[in-house]
Order: C-alpha cells, then sequence, then structure tokens
C-alpha cells in the first residue's frame, strides 16, 4: 500500500523561543552571487536594486538571512573579490543609497543580511597599493602589504617558493619608474590581488573602521573571506612541495590557518558585540581537521565557520557519517553551531558532483542531500539556484569565461563560472527574466523549465521540496540548533532522532526496507511514493525521507 502526505506538525511556539537566543545557531542563510542573482537596468550584470526586488521570493522561500557577495568598488579581476574602495558600491552594482535601501527592505520582510569582507588582500587598484608602488624600497607605504627583494644574483627569483591558489608564483615584481626590475609583491590569489600585512597596525585600523562602516549602515554581519589566510608564518618560510593549492585544508601552510589570525578574530568579536541585535562573523576558513576549524569559532571568537568538510564529503554513508560525527563534536567542544552547506560560488554544483556524469542521478541525490542537510543540528546555508536544481553549467565557451584561474591553468581547476551562470526566473527564452537585457555568461536552453516561474506550485518540483523543507523545519520544534541521536540502520542507509522528528537516508542503488519511525511528512520523492506494508516501509534508492514522531 501506500501513504500520501499527511502532515502533522506541532506548534511553533518552542521552536521560536530555542532560536530566538542566537539566530545565527538555526539560521538558514541564503548566499547570493550578486552579478547573477538578478538584473535591475539591463545590462546583463546582477545588482543591488535586482537583489532588493526580488527579496519577497527569498522571505517566501523561507530563509532566514541573506549573504551578499562582495559589490564594492572593484576591477572585478576577481568578480569583486579583488576590492578597490571597502565603503564604496561598484557602479556595476548601483550606488551606497542601493545598499542602504537593500537592507532596510530586508528588514522589513524579516530578513537579516551578511555582506562578505575581504581582508587577506586588496585590489591592485586600491589606494594604498597604489601608494606602494610608488614608494621606494622599504617605504612606509609599503609596509601595509608583504614587498620583499627577490633571490638570486640579480634578485629575479621569487623570494620563496609559496603558489598562487590560481596557479603559478605568489609573488609578481615590481617596475620601477625607470623600468628597472624592483621589489617582488605577495598575491595568494590573482598579481591584481595584493596580500595585505595584518602586522601593520595600520591595516587592523582600517579594517575595524571598515567594518564599522557597514555596521552602523544596518548589515547584521560580515562573512569573512579567507578568514584563515590574514596572517603569515614569520620569515615567510619556504614549503619545499608544489602543487600547494591541493594541501589547503589537509595541512598548516606557512600563509593559512596559522595561529596569529585568532588574535584578529576576537578583536572583531568585540567589535560585533559592542553593536546592538546580534550581529555575527562567518568565517570562511579551511582548516586540516575539525578541531582546528572549531578554533575560529570559540565563546570568544567568531559565530560560524564553513564546514567544508561536509561539501567535499562523497556520497556514501559511513564517510558523511563520520563528518557529521567528527564536525558536532567540534564545535559542541566549544558551544559553537555546526554549519552545512553543499554548494557555493567556489566549487561545482553538488547536483552536477553527486551525478558522475547521470543528471537524473544527480538531481535526486542532490534533493536528497538537501534533506539531510537541512536536518542536522546548526545552521545551513544554500547557494542561489540550488533550491531550482540548477546543474553545473559545464559547456561555456573559453571566451565567455571570466575565473582567473582559468587563465592561469596550474592552480584551481579554472572552472568557477560554471557555477555563477545567472538564475531563470521566468519565460520560455534567455536571460529568463534575470532582467530586461542578456546575461554575462549565457544560460542553457533547458533552464526554462528550471524557472522559478516553472517549478512553483509544482508539488514535486525542487523548488516546492525546498519551500516545503524549510517550512516544516521552522514549524516542527525539534529542528534547528540542538542534539541528535543516530538510530541503527543497514550499511549504506542514515537515521536519526531529534525531538519528535526522525530523518531517514538512503544512500544506496537499490531500496531498502526499514521499520516505520512515524508519520512521513516530507520526502526527496512524494511522500506517496513509498510503499508500506506492515510495519515497514521501502525507501527508494538515493532517498531522504523526513517522519513525525
Amino acid at each position: 500500500m501506500t501513504q500520501d502526505l499527511a502532515p502533522s506538525v506541532r506548534p511553533a511556539a518552542d521552536a521560536s523561543a530555542a532560536r530566538a537566543d542566537g539566530w545565527w545557531r538555526s539560521a538558514v542563510i541564503y548566499q547570493v552571487y550578486v552579478r547573477s542573482f538578478a538584473d535591475s537596468d539591463g545590462d546583463g550584470i546582477g545588482d543591488l536594486r535586482g537583489i532588493r526586488e526580488r527579496l519577497p521570493y527569498l522571505a517566501d522561500l523561507g530563509v532566514d538571512a541573506v549573504w551578499l557577495t562582495p559589490f564594492y568598488a572593484s576591477p572585478q579581476a576577481d568578480g569583486g573579490y579583488d576590492v578597490a574602495d571597502y565603503r564604496a558600491v561598484d557602479p556595476l552594482f548601483g550606488q551606497l543609497s542601493d545598499a542602504d535601501d537593500l537592507v532596510r527592505e530586508a528588514h522589513r520582510l524579516g530578513l537579516r543580511v551578511i555582506v562578505d569582507i575581504v581582508p587577506n588582500h586588496t585590489s591592485e587598484q586600491h589606494a594604498w597599493f597604489k601608494a606602494a608602488l610608488a614608494d621606494r624600497s622599504g617605504g612606509t607605504a609599503r609596509e601595509r602589504y608583504h614587498f620583499r627583494p627577490g633571490k638570486g644574483e640579480q634578485g629575479e627569483l621569487p623570494p620563496n617558493d609559496w603558489e598562487s591558489i590560481f596557479g603559478g608564483p605568489a609573488w609578481t615584481r615590481t617596475t620601477g619608474p625607470d623600468g628597472t626590475p624592483g621589489e617582488w609583491y605577495l598575491h595568494l590569489f590573482a598579481p591584481e590581488q595584493p596580500d595585505l600585512n595584518w602586522d601593520n597596525p595600520e591595516v587592523r585600523a582600517e579594517f575595524d573602521s571598515v567594518l564599522r562602516f557597514w555596521l552602523d549602515l544596518g548589515v547584521d554581519g560580515f562573512r569573512i573571506d579567507v578568514a584563515h589566510g590574514m596572517v603569515k608564518a614569520a620569515g615567510l618560510p619556504d614549503i619545499g612541495l608544489s602543487e600547494q593549492a591541493k594541501l589547503i585544508g589537509a595541512q598548516v601552510l606557512p600563509f593559512f590557518d596559522q595561529d596569529g589570525v585568532h588574535e584578529i578574530h576576537r578583536s572583531w568579536r568585540r567589535l560585533l558585540d559592542s553593536y546592538e541585535g546580534q550581529r555575527i562573523g562567518v568565517a570562511e576558513a579551511w582548516a586540516p581537521t575539525s578541531e582546528r576549524l572549531a578554533l575560529y569559532v570559540r565563546p570568544d571568537e567568531l559565530h560560524q565557520a564553513f564546514n567544508f568538510q561536509f561539501l567535499t564529503c562523497d556520497w556514501e554513508a559511513a564517510a558523511m557519517r563520520e563528518v557529521i560525527d567528527g564536525s558536532l563534536a567540534a564545535t559542541l567542544s566549544v558551544g559553537a553551531p555546526t554549519t552545512w552547506v553543499l554548494s557555493n560560488h567556489d566549487v561545482v554544483r553538488h547536483t552536477t558532483r553527486y551525478g558522475g556524469g547521470d543528471s537524473g542521478l544527480g538531481l535526486r541525490r542532490a534533493r536528497a542531500a538537501a534533506l539531510l542537510m537541512l536536518a542536522l543540528p546548526g545552521s545551513a546555508y544554500v547557494y542561489q539556484g540550488e533550491e531550482l536544481g540548477l546543474p553545473e553549467v559545464v559547456d561555456l565557451p573559453d571566451e565567455v569565461r571570466q575565473d582567473p584561474a582559468f587563465f592561469r591553468g596550474d592552480g584551481q581547476d579554472g572552472t568557477r563560472d560554471g557555477c555563477r551562470v545567472p538564475l531563470p526566473w521566468s519565460g520560455e527564452t534567455a536571460p529568463y527574466g534575470f532582467g530586461p537585457g542578456g546575461s554575462w555568461l549565457p544560460q542553457p536552453e533547458a533552464w526554462r523549465e528550471l524557472s522559478v516561474e516553472a517549478q512553483s506550485g509544482d508539488p514535486r518540483s525542487t523548488l516546492e521540496l525546498y519551500r516545503s523543507a524549510l517550512a516544516l523545519r521552522e514549524e516542527l520544534p525539534g529542528l534547528g540548533d540542538g542534539e541528535m541521536t543516530w538510530l541503527d540502520a543497514p550499511a549504506g542507509v542514515l537515521a536519526f532522532s531529534r525531538p519528535g522528528f526522525v530523518c531517514t537516508l538512503n544512500t544506496l542503488g537499490d531500496e531498502v526496507a526499514l521499520p516505520v519511525p512515524g508519520r512521513p511528512v516530507l520526502g526527496s520523492v512524494g511522500v506517496a511514493d513509498l510503499e508500506f506494508s506492515g510495519g515497514t516501509v521501502r525507501i527508494p534508492s538515493d532517498t531522504c525521507v523526513w517522519w513525525a514522531v
């Protein structure tokens, strides 16, 4: 026999009370990649006004906060992560009044706003770096960055063996006014992104001022880009290994996850706590272990840190359980919430990652993974378009690519453009409601079937699955932050309970029979498609089901 969906949820009062104590502990935060979300002026590039106009969609989706990627004045050498002025909005995205209007409208709709801050490096067009290039060797303007003489008889070799994350040396040599080669400067990313020297008190004071500027405007917190990278080991020692980008998150490097970063984050926590309204800091930090990652969210440091080990975990039950256990244990040890994330603007979308070339399988697993993520204790991040089941765009022509890693070739894989293609909102032809003009990256023709308009109201669509899951997450008192208990389950199956709730995930290629744990309220396949017999239920392959008990 089959059993249809029969929602039965408990009053939300207890859940609301629990979430009132630290909103970020249970929050679902939606990442907006600004240039690809919504375009208001027809130039093919998303902007702040476009986001503001679409905020009701996010409120209806059921998220708690919006995280915006950089919209500051920038030459856009790395999608805005090369900042020329931290207090100005780039004309591509609008003006400062648009940022103010967006924050006010978000708050009116009950949404909080988190903005990116990029403290590891500036743009080469930043006034400080221009002054550094114009300064003499060893001048005070250069002390804000990492300038060093080169090695070799004529200083023709980089100061050390560090490699850029985007490929090639992490050093670029300057040229003096007379055309002669000069010192080298450090850039762990593109040459257009020189690294700041956080041993310099001017750098620390400037970023305190920048944070206050945006907090005074009303933002609710910051996602800290490369939060693990601001401090470099004394003496900038050689690493002695090549392909260093592959070592990130696997071991402590002399330029990443140095202990000195924690003093900076503690000072920022004090600054955030001085403002009303529970403003938060979120670390984008790569660390080799869950225990080291937990250091970033100790009680006197930041509020959250991204859980990249969960993002990179294979579709395999034992591996997932190990990552979940390790993540929960590490954050519990410091009293912080765990975060869960499946995709972002830097990685291949999980719909494609999980499929291994099979788009149907990838979507099936992605839907199941979403329910798993939203059932786990803590806070969850949703990357724009994952609620539509968007796949990675893997066939972009070379001439439209803008990822700097694509042009350098031997660092990251250079395919980040594929997850940044503008969203489809409505209509039968491109740009599918993205804006009145085109779109800065071409959208696949098949996306007309994945638009917000096409999926809205279809109970089997991925969009409606997310809407239902987020509504239940808010209503069921056992979800959000709190405890969980693993339940006995066959190999390849994850099952855990939370107060009044059970989640079951079958990662296998075949269906499995399980004892019925309660009343099914949501499934990554239709609940009406589940087969019940006596006290057992057959869970299809690659399927997650939520149960009220």
